[in-house]
């Protein structure tokens, strides 16, 4: 049974991943750079999926640990039952999810649900719920990371394409010239390192 029930844990695996961790808004976020930039082709997208998954575990490790320690390990000694383990699973999952999630969003999938939540607190609404607003919230977050991003590089490609037509230049690509100025702007901000420790900060751990 237990051989049953870690190979059906393994086959929602990748949902788990990208619907209740980090993920999702640090994939997005890499995405937006990477369009940003206009380097579709010099930024394999392997390297981005390796960053994010390396960054989700940074930012979930809390998390995971308290899963371990309390759930995990407690269960695989026997010491706890599976409906205990699950309890203990979902306090750290749910209290990381909701701090995350925008009451809006939360209110959205409870009112449209068939579960009275009438009387119960957002810790006690079931994962079903929170789930899936938690990751509308992050979709929405990430979009507003993406906007942020966009301005500067938005404001160079104004200015050489203005430069370009100016110059009569009209059979020259934009994009072409404002490449080595974008990516001279995010290496001297140090970019990767103040967007990574923005995304982290981000997060109400």
């Amino acid at each position: 049974m237990q051989m049953f029930l870690l190979m059906t844990a393994l086959m929602f695996l990748p949902t788990i991943i990208f619907m209740m961790t980090s993920f999702v808004r640090v994939i997005i976020t890499f995405s937006f750079i990477k369009s940003a930039l206009g380097a579709q082709q010099s930024i394999p997208n392997q390297i981005l999926v390796g960053l994010a998954m390396c960054i989700t575990l940074f930012i979930m490790s809390p998390v995971m640990n308290k899963v371990a320690e309390n759930s995990i390990r407690p269960y695989m000694n026997q010491e706890i039952t599976m409906q205990e383990a699950y309890d203990e699973f979902r306090k750290p999952v749910a209290e990381f999810l909701l701090k995350q999630t925008r009451e809006s969003d939360l209110e959205l999938f409870a009112k449209n649900s068939s579960i009275d939540t009438t009387n119960l607190k957002d810790e006690e609404l079931p994962l079903s719920i929170i789930v899936p607003a938690f990751a509308i919230s992050e979709l929405k977050t990430a979009f507003q990371i993406g906007f942020i991003i966009y301005i500067p590089f938005l404001v160079i490609d104004l200015v050489v394409s203005s430069t370009l037509m100016s110059m009569g230049m009209f059979m020259l690509p934009p994009a072409m010239i404002s490449l080595p100025f974008k990516l001279l702007l995010f290496v001297m901000v140090d970019g990767w390192n103040l967007l990574i420790k923005s995304l982290i900060e981000s997060f109400k751990v």
